[in-house]
């Protein structure tokens, strides 16, 4: 069955012709709902674009009546973007990115696919990055599941709030030398959230502007899965000094990474690389032992198609299982680990690359 997903990805070759870039970069897409056999997508152009209308429209009906399963394909026209508003400032122009006072680096840890570490990866990073000696914070952007809060052992903790409506300030709660934001402070551990679109672009810029980062040297930002709502609005949010993929070795989470990582790349959005989680299982009783049990050299064959370097390929140790658990990440918790080392390294190649300012 097709998905918003895979709607996504072949809408992104729909550009403005003013500007060569995607509809999707500019923010002019803003409902892409795929109820199959039908899709529906909200259209919404600015005043200079209005002569652009059909020649878009057809493009949208051609590239999505191509999916599985896709036989309607319904485009609204929505209201003309609010001038000064994300994503348009006019004549194809998106509108300059807003810097996060005191933040040096925003980096943004995402995956196409749901289950394959991500936010164990964002975690261990923070803490690698935080025991090198830098001011680190971390963003869990994951709305819809946040897990660093259990993580990093303060689940039961709430962030001090002030103010109301802009003048709103959020205080991050700090563990394992890191400053932490993220929904799982204001909801409860059975509680879902069932927000569109725009409230979830609300809480992510609430979470990037309102909150008291200081002076960080480094902001990591843990991403829901996918290509949707969430990563649209960090990335016309704030500039950002790059990405990193996480994927497995299987297939499945291969197909998956390769959307997320194309996504970002048509949004002209440095990639750091790909790290490739769960590489092998290494028994704690048979430490020489490895079991590739996804497979194996999927994260160097997603590296070598888009040019870019395998950063890290992290086993699967049960130290990791239970640093998570326990809320010690493995990289304070067993730093001798195999897993935590390679997070260290990882750390290293963040250092190195000429993406960073330091």
């Amino acid at each position: 069955m097709t998905t918003t997903d895979e709607a996504i990805e072949v809408l992104s070759s729909v550009k403005d012709s003013g500007s060569g870039k995607s509809l999707l970069a500019l923010g002019w897409l803003s409902l892409i709902k795929v109820e199959p056999p039908r899709v529906t997508v909200r259209l919404q152009l600015p005043g200079f674009a209005q002569n652009q209308r059909d020649r878009i429209a057809n493009e949208i009906r051609e590239l999505l009546a191509k999916l599985n399963d896709i036989e309607k394909v319904q485009i609204e026209l929505g209201n003309q973007p609010e001038s000064g508003g994300i994503g348009q400032a006019g004549h194809g122009e998106t509108k300059p990115l807003q810097a996060i006072k005191g933040v040096k680096n925003i980096i943004a840890v995402t995956s196409g696919k749901g289950g394959v570490g991500k936010s164990t990866v964002a975690v261990n990073l923070a803490c690698a990055l935080a025991k090198k000696g830098f001011k680190v914070g971390l963003l869990d952007a994951d709305i819809y599941g946040p897990n660093t809060p259990i993580m990093l052992g303060v689940a039961s903790e709430l962030p001090d709030v002030s103010g109301s409506g802009q003048d709103q300030k959020i205080l991050p709660i700090e563990s394992c030398g890191i400053s932490l934001v993220s929904m799982g402070f204001l909801i409860d551990d059975d509680q879902p959230v069932i927000w569109r679109g725009p409230m979830l672009n609300g809480i992510i810029r609430q979470f990037l502007y309102q909150a008291c980062w200081g002076e960080k040297d480094f902001l990591i930002v843990d991403m829901p899965p996918g290509t949707g709502d969430a990563q649209l609005s960090l990335a016309q949010a704030v500039p950002l000094s790059g990405v990193l993929i996480v994927t497995t070795p299987q297939k499945v989470s291969l197909q998956d990474s390769r959307r997320g990582l194309a996504m970002f790349k048509q949004m002209d959005i440095p990639i750091f690389g790909v790290i490739e989680n769960m590489t092998a299982f290494i028994p704690p009783d048979l430490p020489n032992k490895k079991y590739e049990l996804f497979g194996k050299g999927g994260g160097i064959q997603l590296a070598n198609e888009n040019s870019v370097p395998l950063l890290a390929k992290i086993p699967m140790e049960l130290n990791i299982v239970d640093g998570g658990n326990e809320g010690w990440p493995v990289v304070s918790k067993y730093p001798d680990s195999l897993s935590a080392k390679a997070f260290e390294s990882l750390a290293a190649s963040i250092l190195s690359s000429n993406f960073v300012n330091l």
